[in-house]
């Protein structure tokens, strides 16, 4: 198929893919999704989650994974504490205001506003005098912590691939990765990229893309990547060994986010001696 092709590098301590996350439990894909992927340019462009997709809902994709990472889960602790309210945070907030001012009524000596407010302990919101300590809690933490599951990859990175007619859009594209108008993080606000995300632009294919191009250098001393490693490219609906995966994404507009079925094919990409190094900035 003819077109150019965008390299982008994916690499970071930490990295998050979500597919099927669920309250308690936020899982992560074993590489990045094609939905991860194109979330993190339109927010590079700058664009509004509400606004349509334009051309980045032409792109075809594809990802190669040169160092798969290592999955590790993170002890995460929801609620069943004590945080310290600053006056300022309950002045700009008349929910918060009357909440406190309701709770610290009997207290005698302190009131709403007072220089000793700053000593005093509690949640951000729902908040309750302590009958014993006098101390300000959450109603809602007050129940109980609730430990969650969430899932990252570790010391991985990727290649991803994105292949567009339209090679003045994937400039642009790689412009916008490097000096972006939005924060961008690698699936999770936790997880920043870290070093040169644009890489080489190309004429050709996706699996010409990363042949010709070389492996991510090792992130650690002795971890060296298969000079053969894997890639996922999509393809055509109903293509010899394609199989469906639900992640391209038709809008990111929180009130009817959604996303709906592509295909791709799992292959193994043979690197060429004289591949291109990556002009990679810390």
């Amino acid at each position: 198929m003819s077109g150019h092709v965008l390299l982008i590098r994916l690499a970071a301590p930490l990295q998050c893919w979500g597919t099927v996350s669920r309250f308690s439990r936020r899982d992560t894909h074993s590489r990045p999704t094609k939905s991860g992927v194109i979330g993190l340019c339109a927010a590079a462009l700058g664009h509004d989650r509400a606004e349509e997709l334009g051309e980045l809902a032409a792109i075809r994709f594809g990802v190669r994974a040169d160092h798969p990472g290592t999955p590790v889960r993170d002890y995460h602790v929801i609620g069943a504490g004590k945080y310290p309210i600053r006056p300022r945070d309950i002045i700009t907030d008349h929910r918060r205001a009357a909440a406190l001012s309701a709770s610290m009524a009997d207290t005698e000596g302190t009131g709403f506003g007072h220089h000793e407010l700053a000593d005093w302990y509690g949640a951000p919101k729902y908040i309750v005098t302590e009958p014993d300590s006098g101390a300000l809690v959450s109603k809602r933490l007050a129940r109980g912590a609730l430990v969650t599951a969430r899932w990252y990859l570790a010391d991985a990175a990727f290649v991803a691939a994105l292949h567009h007619p339209d090679r003045a859009f994937l400039e642009t594209v790689a412009a916008a990765l490097e000096s972006p108008k939005r924060l961008l993080w690698l699936g999770r606000k936790s997880c920043p990229p870290s070093g040169t995300l644009a890489g080489p632009l190309s004429s050709g294919t996706i699996e010409s893309a990363f042949q010709s191009t070389a492996l991510l250098p090792a992130q650690h001393v002795g971890r060296r990547p298969s000079p053969r490693p894997w890639a996922w490219i999509e393809a055509a609906p109903g293509a010899p060994a394609a199989v469906p995966v639900q992640d391209q994404p038709v809008t990111f507009d929180t009130e009817r986010r959604a996303h709906t079925t592509r295909w791709e094919t799992r292959t193994r990409i043979t690197i060429a001696q004289n591949a291109t190094e990556w002009d990679i900035i810390p």
